[in-house]
């Protein structure tokens, strides 16, 4: 049994995530101690909870400490069969992180998914950026999923609800994204939930004209107005480029303007921007399992802890898979040693 030690590197769920999906794909079993022990609260959190039991019904795996609050976790998985599965976090816990856990495990069987729960949290993915963003570099890789927002779902209340499906990956394709030398145009999506369509409309505004103050290329922010159990607002916006996408993004919160909104989305695009690179921060994160099995090379506008954690783990099963060029913090290189044949 491989066992991993939860409090290694970045130290938060993104160990437990890559792990169970790993622990999956490979039919390898894992024990995970220390979960999250450096957190100011250790152990399970209900949305790490509800990743594994997800990947537990793929697998129909045999699991022990799957509770909230656990610090240690053994999962031992079946054979990986194509399912429905439904995922329903009553709380506003992430949909994204738990399709982190999900979709790479899920692309060597295929299947549908439905998940409640929050779509537009803080300290995670914006559902929008996983469907424009990180969809759009697998589907380069031969992966095709397909994602629907039927409703937001924001904090504290949640309420959201994605379904989507995954078709089994037959054509692994290497990965060559280093740099972008062509922006070709920016596209995003401004919602309002519970909230006057001003909002969305004024988020929108903010973030196209502090693009266009720099850029002389098309932009275009469609505008989203919806009902769901809470308020909430956000944006996502990306450039698309002649490599992949990059992505900006940002929360409404009471007493946040939605201008500041706006051009904070705006802002954090621009900076990921600035060095050319062709996968923003979180992206290079993001394809970190997928590309052991594609090959390839990125370059990542920032090497991250999440980014050099999520490499160890996926050595932890795979054996050494990655070179990785660059300081945590400036842009870097991450390159495919060792392509992993499933």
């Amino acid at each position: 049994m491989i066992v991993i030690d939860g409090s290694h590197g970045e130290g938060g769920g993104q160990i437990l995530r890559t792990a169970i999906a790993l622990s999956v794909i490979t039919e390898k079993p894992v024990k995970i101690v220390k979960i999250r022990a450096n957190r100011p609260n250790p152990g399970l959190r209900p949305q790490h909870l509800h990743g594994i039991l997800a990947l537990k019904e793929l697998s129909s795996a045999r699991v022990k400490g799957a509770q909230v609050g656990s610090t240690v976790l053994e999962f031992i998985p079946g054979r990986a069969e194509p399912k429905h599965i439904r995922v329903p976090i009553k709380t506003a816990g992430s949909i994204t992180l738990v399709l982190q856990a999900l979709l790479p495990a899920m692309a060597f069987t295929g299947g549908s998914f439905e998940v409640t729960g929050g779509t537009d949290v803080p300290w995670s993915p914006p559902v929008d950026y996983l469907k424009n963003v990180t969809l759009y570099a697998l589907e380069r890789m031969g992966l095709k999923a397909e994602l629907e927002i039927r409703r937001r779902g924001h904090y504290p209340k949640g309420g959201g609800l994605v379904v989507g499906r995954v078709e089994p990956w037959e054509e692994r394709k290497p990965l060559r994204a280093i740099e972008w030398s062509k922006l070709e145009r920016f596209a995003g999506i401004s919602h309002a939930t519970n909230l006057p369509a001003h909002v969305a409309e004024r988020q929108a505004k903010a973030a196209m004209e502090k693009l266009e103050e720099l850029y002389a290329l098309p932009v275009e922010i469609e505008r989203e107005v919806s009902r769901s159990l809470g308020p909430g607002s956000g944006i996502v916006v990306w450039a698309e480029t002649d490599s992949l996408r990059l992505g900006g993004d940002a929360l409404g919160k009471r007493g946040k303007p939605a201008e500041v909104v706006g051009r904070e989305a705006a802002d954090e695009l621009i900076n990921q921007l600035t060095s050319r690179k062709a996968t923003d921060r979180f992206l290079g994160d993001q394809l970190i399992p997928f590309l052991a099995f594609t090959g390839g090379e990125i370059g990542v506008t920032e090497v991250t802890s999440h980014l050099i954690t999520n490499v160890w783990v996926v050595e932890q099963f795979l054996g050494k898979t990655f070179e990785v060029e660059g300081e945590i913090g400036g842009p870097g290189v991450v390159r495919v040693v060792r392509r992993v044949e499933v």
